[in-house]
């Protein structure tokens, strides 16, 4: 019988895993006076009759699209879970001696961002696609870029989850989100290239801290001040580090902040480089998956102990017309403000369910005080 050598049989198994997918389709788009490409992956059980969500996946600074590929192929998640995944490529920067970048690093009026939207209307012109879960994943530089669209193209994307990336202090100083975002980090404590404490030179600050950049967002989202920490398990000892879940909850739309630390990481994709006791690809469709433009998918409800006895839950939340309020306790006062302190709504909550109409209100964030405890719902 005739042997097989070990490195004949391991590029079968590659083979024979690559071809249980699906192939990409190349693609190529005219914007801002160049042929830009992308590599497209269709579910293969999509079907026009159903609206699916859409994935951006994106590489890391002077990188392509298929580096991304080989660090982060999504394409049986896709099959499983029935989502449309996109691999865009970034272009030279003159600036920067012709790195591929998705941020010019010099003076330019060079903007990826509005590459990426016209990306979703000509694919949302095609397929069928969820535009209320559009989401963004991205590696290093390509982490940056998913900041900027969570940022500045708000109203189309859902939630993002940034890997080997904090938050440039640029984007720090002029972020300017829409709705409740959710949010994932992945990040190596030991990633000297996206160094975990931030980047400051000669005074200057570049990037703030992973403890700064999760504090905007829990700030923004008004999720729970403290998180709770959960240590995963160490499923791997031999790969030098191990991975703390932090989770900011119960934002507003029920929106949540979550980080997955790895202690001792380094400028790695865990699951493919660096850690082994979690999968990035798993996780990032695990969290972002969870939510639309609206924030939570399903039933966003505010549950809330009052003198660690009784309780009242409120929901839905976001709201279109009805709000409910499950009371629990003695009667109280319930007034809905804007943002700006301006009462809109005023009644008085009874002891058991209470319903109220407030669909006359305009879509906004408003605050929902109820005795001396205020909460914020989200009127679509």
């Amino acid at each position: 019988m005739k042997k097989i050598d070990f490195f004949s049989l391991l590029i079968f198994i590659l083979i024979f895993k690559t071809s249980l997918s699906q192939d990409f389709i190349s693609q190529t788009i005219y914007y801002d006076g160049n042929n830009r490409e992308y590599e497209l992956y269709i579910p293969e059980n999509y079907n026009d009759s159903n609206v699916v969500p859409l994935l951006f996946n994106f590489h890391g600074g002077n990188g392509t699209m298929s580096d991304q590929i080989y660090l982060s192929d999504m394409r049986s998640l896709a099959d499983e879970n029935n989502f449309i995944i996109v691999y865009p490529q970034a272009i030279a920067d003159p600036t920067d001696d012709g790195s591929l970048n998705w941020i010019f690093k010099g003076d330019s009026d060079h903007d990826d961002i509005y590459f990426i939207e016209s990306i979703i209307d000509e694919l949302s012109s095609q397929y069928s696609i969820d535009l209320s879960r559009v989401y963004a994943c991205g590696y290093s530089l390509g982490g940056e870029f998913v900041y900027e669209l969570l940022c500045r193209l708000n109203n189309k994307i859902a939630a993002g989850v940034v890997v080997a990336r904090t938050m440039g202090q640029y984007q720090y100083e002029n972020c300017n989100p829409e709705h409740p975002t959710a949010i994932m980090t992945i990040l190596g404590t030991e990633d000297y290239e996206s160094n975990y404490d931030g980047v400051v030179y000669n005074g200057v600050t570049y990037y703030i801290s992973a403890d700064d950049t999760h504090q905007y967002w829990t700030n923004y989202n008004n999720t729970d001040v403290n998180p709770s920490e959960i240590e995963l398990p160490n499923n791997n000892s031999s790969d030098g580090s191990t991975v703390t879940k932090r989770i900011w909850g119960n934002g507003e739309a029920c929106v949540s902040v979550v980080e997955l630390r790895i202690n001792g990481g380094e400028h790695d994709w865990p699951g493919s480089t660096g850690n082994m006791d979690i999968n990035s690809n798993n996780e990032i469709w695990d969290f972002v998956s969870q939510y639309s433009l609206d924030g939570l998918i399903e039933e966003c409800s505010l549950s809330v102990n009052i003198d660690n006895k009784s309780e009242f839950k409120i929901y839905p939340n976001p709201v279109e017309n009805y709000i409910q309020i499950i009371n629990q306790s003695e009667n109280r006062n319930l007034i809905i403000s804007d943002l700006n302190g301006g009462v809109v709504f005023e009644s008085t909550l009874i002891n058991g369910e209470n319903i109220f109409d407030i669909s006359k209100l305009s879509p906004a964030i408003y605050n929902l005080k109820i005795g001396q405890m205020i909460f914020k719902i989200l009127k679509k």
